[in-house]
């Protein structure tokens, strides 16, 4: 008796592989917590070093707030499985929360759920067929969008167009830049010194060119 994989194929032929193995949830798991670490590192700096462009241009200050986006782009780009970018950025978010974080549990859980799945929407139009940088980048992007309307609805209600529009703007292009381009330089890298060649799906991380 053997089984069989779920998968589906895309328009391009490339088929989609819905079964996750335990080596995907393990080094999801780990991305995730590697990831939590450096956004309690960064919560514990983002306010000093934020608090310029907030100065200079309220609502800029989100232009750094990428930090937090990085961890589902890059856990999509290394598991290339559905769900692997909202898995990543729900545990990152999770184990933070855990850590502390000054926004309490839920706020913290609910914005990991709610940029995991800005990400994820991203790579599901791309039928999960499309690891390159510019698709790495609109997903960082999509996180991006959807913290912009997260922040915006939970933490800036009642402020006018213009802190929206700036805040929005900022969001969108930090998380393109750092948890796009930065995801996709990061995962390249981590394929080129051979840390993701015991599984499959991290052996084709050398076609993210």
């Amino acid at each position: 008796m053997h089984t069989t994989t779920p998968e589906t194929s895309t328009p391009t032929g490339r088929r989609i592989t819905f079964r996750w193995r335990v080596v995907d949830i393990v080094v999801a798991s780990v991305l995730g917590v590697a990831a939590a670490l450096v956004f309690f590192a960064w919560n514990q700096l983002y306010t000093p070093v934020t608090a310029p462009f907030e100065a200079f241009l309220p609502g800029s200050q989100a232009l750094l707030y990428g930090v937090w986006l990085f961890a589902g782009v890059l856990g999509a780009l290394v598991i290339r499985k559905p769900g692997a970018a909202l898995y990543t950025e729900l545990v990152a978010a999770v184990v933070s929360a855990l850590l502390g974080a000054q926004w309490g549990g839920f706020a913290t859980i609910q914005a990991g759920l709610v940029q995991g799945l800005g990400a994820e929407l991203v790579f599901l139009l791309f039928f999960y067929a499309n690891w390159k940088v510019g698709v790495a980048i609109l997903a960082g992007a999509g996180a991006g969008v959807a913290m912009a309307i997260n922040d915006l609805l939970l933490w800036y209600p009642g402020v006018g167009f213009s802190f929206q529009a700036i805040y929005a703007v900022s969001a969108v292009i930090s998380g393109a830049v750092i948890a796009g381009l930065g995801s996709w330089l990061l995962a390249r890298g981590l394929a080129k010194t051979g840390a993701l060649g015991r599984f499959a799906s991290g052996r084709e991380a050398t076609e993210l060119v």
